[in-house]
């Protein structure tokens, strides 16, 4: 079964990282690869559409596709709210490579006094950083921690370390 997730949800992060659009195709699937490619079809109606895993759900018990609004509507599934479906997965993302240039990513934080705070607070903190904040092209602010020679472990240990009250921590890669 699957069913569709909209406004309460627009304009926010979904588990991939990004932000979430209800107007995209996308789904939300609990187990496939974040950037995963799936035609969904409709058992009922045999209306199908390809869509990309870019958020973790649902997570109610007999479902297992979350659609985007625009995905629900193009598989029949808006008015009903549920539906009985068949999934094919198309592709999948290839393995991260785990070697490279890694540093930790806070964002989406809404004022930049905040940002700039938090940017000084983590330069008190990891004195062997290097941490910038910068505008989101989504809006808001973001701030980055470039570990010693921004190595993946370190970078992995800093944001299992940082907590904050705004935005979402995570690993981003540089190179």
């Amino acid at each position: 079964m699957a069913s569709w997730y909209g406004a309460p949800y627009h304009n926010r992060r979904g588990s991939n990282g990004e932000v979430y659009n209800m107007h995209a195709m996308t789904a939300a699937h609990l187990t496939l690869p974040l950037g995963s490619i799936v035609r969904v079809t409709n058992v009922k109606t045999g209306h199908a559409a390809v869509v990309r895993i870019t958020d973790r759900g649902p997570f109610v018990e007999g479902r297992i596709l979350d659609l985007s609004l625009a995905a629900a509507k193009a598989l029949d599934v808006y008015q009903p709210g549920v539906a009985r479906v068949r999934l094919e997965v198309l592709q999948v993302p290839a393995p991260l490579d785990t070697g490279g240039r890694w540093a930790v990513q806070i964002g989406s934080i809404g004022e930049e006094k905040n940002a700039t705070d938090l940017m000084e607070h983590l330069q008190r903190r990891y004195r062997t950083a290097k941490v910038l904040h910068f505008a989101s092209p989504a809006g808001g602010w973001w701030v980055r921690v470039r570990v010693l020679d921004d190595d993946r472990e370190r970078a992995q240990t800093l944001a299992r370390e940082t907590e904050t009250s705004e935005g979402a921590v995570f690993l981003v890669r540089l190179d």
